[in-house]
């Protein structure tokens, strides 16, 4: 059976964020950029453990694990390893404070 992929809506806007931050300068990049993440997170589904735990505090965080964007390596992707496949919670730069906005998680 097919490992699911489930992006969860705040994943979708660091997306598009993302996206239309790089389509200033290189729309064609941009468009590399949501290929390379629908590639990753296809590749997370399949090797869920791959990825290294990040070690938050926060309960809600405390799961999650991250792997870099295929080709975008300054692009994060933080996930949780279901039984079904992943969950895509956020992707963000990792220059970003990262620890400090999953400290601040809401539950959604």
């Amino acid at each position: 059976m097919a490992r699911r992929v489930d992006i969860r809506p705040r994943a979708y806007v660091d997306l598009a964020e993302i996206s239309e931050y790089i389509a200033k300068d290189n729309p064609a990049a941009a468009r590399r950029f949501l290929f390379a993440a629908e590639e990753t997170f296809a590749w997370l589904a399949r090797h869920a453990d791959a990825g290294m735990r990040c070690g938050f505090q926060h309960r809600l965080a405390a799961d999650v694990r991250w792997w870099r964007v295929k080709r975008f390596k300054k692009y994060l992707v933080f996930y949780r390893d279901l039984e079904t496949g992943v969950q895509v919670v956020r992707v963000l730069h990792g220059a970003r404070d990262i620890a400090a906005i999953f400290g601040e998680a809401e539950p959604e």
